[in-house]
């Protein structure tokens, strides 16, 4: 007869269903759709989200969220008090593996619900955990659970998390990579795009290169051209979608 598991391996084996669900998830979803809710699930908060942001051009490349009944306040106003949001701060650094933190630790509940931040937009969420996955510079790529209960998130939640990150991580790797078309690119035009992701402006690609700013204008041109897009922003995102990429 097999032993019962112990609460210690019942946790794990949870773990591993959650990532074993959505490695085998193919929905068009980076990461899967079924991540996010077995994330939910396996953490216990009211409501898990996935985001990624360009800072310098305050666009949204891509969001999920699982349902949740009220809505937070619009984007504007997180742009407007963003800089009240010390876990953004430390979010939006450059890091090389994934990072798990709580706002818990950059702010007492208290002094948060006194801030803009909150009332104008993180409301009703005072506890919010956090995974940022490695990305190019001034762009952030966030797992997010959030919780109406202010309590902040026990040790031992935020040890699942930081357990699990390197596996959500190569999960959303994976995704991308089956979303994403091979798109044959000029060498010249790769470089000029790492450039770019570096958030170098056109004259000093050029000096980078050695090159006039209309040659490097025109290698942008037909980059954009080559992978359907409109934008420096979209055109590094769809290059270059990890940071270890550039």
């Amino acid at each position: 007869m097999t032993p019962p598991f112990t609460t210690a391996e019942a946790h794990l084996r949870r773990m591993a269903d959650v990532l074993d669900e959505a490695r085998q998830d193919r929905s068009d979803g980076v990461p899967p759709k079924s991540l996010l809710l077995g994330l939910r699930r396996l953490v216990g908060c009211d409501c898990a989200g996935f985001s990624e942001l360009d800072i310098p051009t305050r666009i949204s490349l891509n969001e999920q969220e699982t349902p949740y009944d009220e809505e937070q306040g619009a984007m504007e106003e997180y742009w407007r008090w963003r800089h009240q949001h010390l876990q953004c701060t430390q979010v939006s650094r450059p890091h090389h593996s994934p990072e798990t933190t709580q706002l818990a630790d950059f702010l007492p509940v208290r002094r948060l619900k006194s801030l803009p931040i909150y009332t104008e937009f993180l409301r009703p969420f005072p506890s919010i955990a956090s995974i940022a996955l490695p990305t190019a510079p001034n762009r952030t790529r966030v797992f997010q659970f959030f919780r109406e209960d202010p309590k902040p998130f026990t040790d031992h939640e935020m040890t699942t998390l930081s357990l699990m990150a390197p596996h959500l991580y190569a999960i959303y790797r994976d995704a991308a990579g089956r979303r994403r078309p091979t798109v044959r690119l000029t060498h010249r035009e790769l470089d000029v795009l790492r450039c770019v992701a570096r958030g170098l402006t056109t004259p000093e690609i050029a000096e980078q290169l050695v090159v006039s700013p209309s040659t490097v204008r025109k290698h942008l041109e037909n980059a954009f051209g080559r992978l359907g897009v409109s934008s420096r922003t979209a055109a590094v995102a769809r290059v270059f979608p990890e940071a270890e990429a550039v």
